[in-house]
């Protein structure tokens, strides 16, 4: 069996009256930062409720600019996990400070929360977590941890808007929180990311660095009732997010909790048909109260029951015009942190067990269940060998 179309792994689901918001923004002839991009934070501070809602260029510029509100010093350590993009890492080597690792759960693929104690020395400065997939890391002994030592905690939420951990909203407590909205994410603005906080002085940091250090922005400059002139109080970069992007965001955070919605009936019902499907390993969930983003359906190829690779598997699919992704491999293993580092396989096991096997599969919110079915299907054919 094969499509007669490509099935993608990931899809946005764009509006129209989005846009028609972003050809209102064309047509107005104010395309970047400016009125949207305002209404837009604003919501995101409401969705939150917390009194920061900084947008930039990408989840990647957040996180960079939230540990450079720490002042962080050359040799001070950052705790992280290796199964994450590489920019988790990459930014912490930007702002150049040392990246620490710690391994994660292989049911959650989230940071194995007992293994950080461990790691925290007297360099540490921050602890950097990362909700894989939408699924909210445990935080409450990372925050305790945090307390106990000194540390700030720095969410790489970049999958996790719209998550919950024990009732309350990831965003919604807590020191930092960095969301992603690029295309392939819950929500989207095309490119573009987001810090909260709850920390006026980190976010008046964000606020300045954004920016190439300015004393205010382009609306505040170029408005009817604005002044041209600015000062330079801080050296910033250019992060800023513009009102073409803001006009898609105001139009996808109201939709968003329809679209977690949906991903979670499609998430659910892979886990329910692939019950007893002994080629994959399915994701699992926690004991604690959380409410799953689904961002990604990522299950593993089972080495004990197949021979065929992960990579193999990933040809396979894509002939029969089925999509799908790797994410991710660990990031401990890429050149540049096994040259600096020295870290090798073996290092962290769980991690590297991941990302030799782990593949996302088809899911968003207009995907249908006959599309579903459709990868089941092939999932069938493809381990049972059957055409």
């Amino acid at each position: 069996m094969m499509r007669d179309t490509f099935l993608p792994f990931a899809k946005p689901s764009i509006s129209e009256e989005a846009i028609a918001e972003v050809v209102d923004s064309l047509r107005s002839g104010w395309l970047t930062t400016g009125p949207k991009l305002q209404k837009f934070e604003s919501m995101l501070q409401s969705y939150v409720n917390a009194p920061h809602a900084l947008c930039l260029s990408s989840a990647t510029a957040g996180l960079q600019l939230a540990l450079m509100a720490l002042n962080l010093q050359p040799e001070d350590e950052v705790i992280t996990t290796p199964m994450t993009f590489a920019a988790t890492l990459n930014v912490i080597e930007m702002v150049g400070a040392t990246v620490k690792l710690v391994d994660v759960s292989k049911d959650t693929y989230n940071i194995d929360v007992e293994q950080i104690k461990s790691a925290i020395t007297p360099k540490t400065k921050a602890i950097m977590p990362v909700h894989f997939a939408g699924l909210p890391v445990d935080l409450d002994p990372i925050y305790d941890l945090a307390e106990k030592h000194g540390l700030y905690v720095i969410e790489d939420a970049a999958h996790a808007i719209g998550a919950e951990y024990k009732g309350k909203k990831i965003g919604s407590f807590g020191d930092i929180q960095v969301f992603s909205f690029h295309p392939n994410k819950n929500m989207t603005t095309g490119e573009g990311g987001c810090v909260i906080t709850r920390d006026d002085q980190i976010a008046k940091h964000i606020m300045l660095t954004r920016f190439h250090g300015m004393d205010r922005e382009a609306w505040n400059r170029f408005g009817k009732s604005g002044s041209a002139h600015y000062q330079i109080v801080y050296p910033g970069f250019k992060y800023n997010m513009m009102d073409l992007q803001a006009a898609l965001g105001i139009h996808q955070l109201p939709l968003l909790d329809e679209f977690i919605q949906k991903r979670t009936q499609l998430a659910n019902r892979y886990l329910d048909k692939l019950q007893g499907f002994d080629y994959l390993i399915l994701p699992k969930e926690p004991a604690y109260e959380h409410k799953h983003a689904w961002h990604l359906f990522a299950p593993m190829v089972n080495p004990a029951k197949t021979d065929l690779t992960r990579d193999q598997f990933m040809q396979k699919l894509k002939s029969m015009n089925i999509g799908c992704g790797i994410h991710y491999e660990a990031a401990h293993l890429y050149p540049y942190y096994a040259d600096k580092y020295g870290f090798k396989e073996g290092d962290f096991p769980n991690a590297e067990f991941i990302g030799k096997h782990v593949i996302s599969l088809p899911l968003f919110p207009d995907m249908t269940e006959t599309e579903q079915d459709e990868v089941i299907d092939a999932l069938t054919c493809i381990f049972e060998n059957k055409d």
